[in-house]
């Protein structure tokens, strides 16, 4: 509800127009029993419907369709979200969410500013990619292995956070990065008027989520010791898999990203100046400010892949 208000904030003529939705959907068994209370707290709280599928007699049907809500809902950004294969005729739920942004920077680049610019890659080899220059101001800081700051977005309300390890420090950087530490960091930005070189990129990821949510300590929840009881009353069910996809582009302009994630349950069975040249990997985050929500993370190797 609260990013919902988000657009109220921008600018009507800004050069990429501000759109932020989140939307989420489960695709249910056509004749499976799933308890009211679990219905009514997925439609209350996270604008959830449920939408019947058959995947017992109809599984690729019901894949391909579950897939076109989602390219539907992400501006045909992620047009195949769940791969063949992974729906089976023993799924009986798949939890769908999905995220599509785009926003003007709140100080647009000048393209006629944008050079070929010397990039390291983190096995030390050097590529030309086009980068972006501007100088503005915005918050930053310089920490004990990095430089951060934050780009803001046309209304101000979001921002990309940027990560920059220093040199030679991006694994150490990366390993540490969580939420605690992202608050950390944003917590030690102050104004400055920024010169920053940021280099273009665009990039689609396919992340595989089991096996890390198994790492992260989520084991139960995959195998018979789940307890899913609250969905149907009777239990049996367990998480078969869990797939997200992701896409970014930032340009002169803005950012456009998109992002989904699929759960299938199945049956067992300007004060002081800077400067911020990223001219190699870093780490980026899409933050919502008032909440200090992430909606986008990630990291760029290399701008140009």
């Amino acid at each position: 509800l609260e990013l919902a208000r988000r657009a109220e904030a921008s600018g009507a003529d800004a050069p990429l127009p501000f759109r932020l939705n989140v939307t989420n959907a489960l695709f249910g068994q056509v004749d499976y029993t799933f308890l009211d209370p679990f219905l009514d707290t997925l439609a209350i709280n996270y604008g959830a419907g449920l939408r019947l599928m058959d995947f017992v007699n109809a599984t690729e049907e019901s894949r391909v369709a579950i897939n076109a809500w989602v390219a539907d809902k992400t501006e045909d950004r992620i047009e195949e979200l769940i791969a063949q294969g992974i729906i089976d005729s023993a799924t009986r739920l798949v939890l769908v969410n999905a995220i599509y942004f785009t926003a003007s920077w709140a100080e647009p680049f000048d393209e006629a500013n944008t050079t070929s610019d010397a990039f390291t890659l983190l096995g030390g080899t050097e590529i030309r990619t086009p980068t972006m220059h501007g100088n503005a101001a915005m918050v930053y800081a310089d920490g004990p292995n990095y430089q951060a700051a934050e780009v803001p977005y046309d209304g101000q309300q979001l921002a990309m956070l940027l990560i920059v390890p220093d040199e030679g420090q991006f694994a150490a950087v990366e390993s540490a990065l969580s939420a605690s530490a992202v608050a950390q960091i944003r917590s030690e930005l102050t104004v400055h008027q920024v010169d920053l070189a940021l280099p273009k990129f665009s990039f689609r990821s396919l992340v595989p989520a089991k096996e890390p949510l198994k790492s992260l300590g989520m084991v139960d929840a995959f195998g018979g010791a789940a307890d899913l009881s609250g969905m149907n009353g009777t239990g049996g069910l367990f998480i078969q898999d869990v797939v997200h996809q992701g896409f970014i582009a930032i340009d002169e302009k803005g950012t456009e990203a998109a992002a989904a994630t699929a759960v299938i349950v199945g049956e067992t069975s300007a004060p002081p100046a800077a400067t911020l040249t990223v001219n190699r990997p870093f780490m980026f985050a899409i933050i919502d400010r008032p909440t200090g929500a992430t909606l986008f993370i990630g990291r760029v190797v290399d701008p140009s892949d």
